[in-house]
C-alpha cells in the first residue's frame, strides 16, 4: 500500500487529536496508492475501539466514486497499543480487498502504522510505502 507523507502526516495528527479515543477513516484510491484520505466520526466514542458512522461511511464512499476512485483502506488509531490487529479489530474487519490500517501512539513521540489485509479470518501484513 503507497501512502503520501501528507496522508500519513494526516493520519497521526487525527490520531494524536482525537486521543485518548480512538479515531478512524477510509483512504481511497487505486491500484494500492492512496491518494484520498478521509477522516470519519467514531460513533463509539471509545479508547478500545470504533464504528463508522453510516452515513458518513456512505457519502465517502459516494464522494470516492465521484472522483473515480475506490476504497482501499480502512484506518484506525490504537492510542495506548501496538500497530497490530486486535481481537476487536478482527471482528470488525468484514470489508473485503482492502487494506486496514492501524496508527499506534503507544509511544507518542514516535508513532507507528501498520497495515494488514484480513480474509477468512486470518490477518497478513501489507508493506506500506511512504512517499
Amino acid at each position: 500500500l503507497e501512502v503520501s507523507r501528507e496522508i500519513y502526516d494526516k493520519m497521526i495528527a487525527a490520531s494524536r487529536k482525537a486521543s485518548p479515543l480512538e479515531t478512524c477513516g477510509l483512504l481511497g484510491g487505486k491500484d494500492g496508492k492512496v491518494t484520498e484520505y478521509y477522516e470519519l466520526t467514531n460513533a463509539d466514542a471509545s479508547e478500545t475501539h470504533y464504528s463508522l458512522v453510516p452515513e458518513e461511511q456512505f457519502a465517502t464512499v459516494k464522494d470516492m466514486r465521484s472522483k473515480g476512485v475506490e476504497m482501499v483502506g480502512i484506518w484506525h488509531s490504537h492510542p495506548a497499543t501496538p500497530p497490530r490487529i486486535s481481537q476487536e479489530d478482527m471482528r470488525l474487519a468484514v470489508t473485503p480487498d482492502v487494506a486496514y490500517v492501524i496508527v499506534s501512539l503507544q509511544s507518542p513521540d514516535s508513532p507507528e502504522i501498520a497495515a494488514y489485509e484480513v480474509e477468512d479470518g486470518k490477518s497478513r501484513p501489507v508493506e506500506l510505502v511512504i512517499v
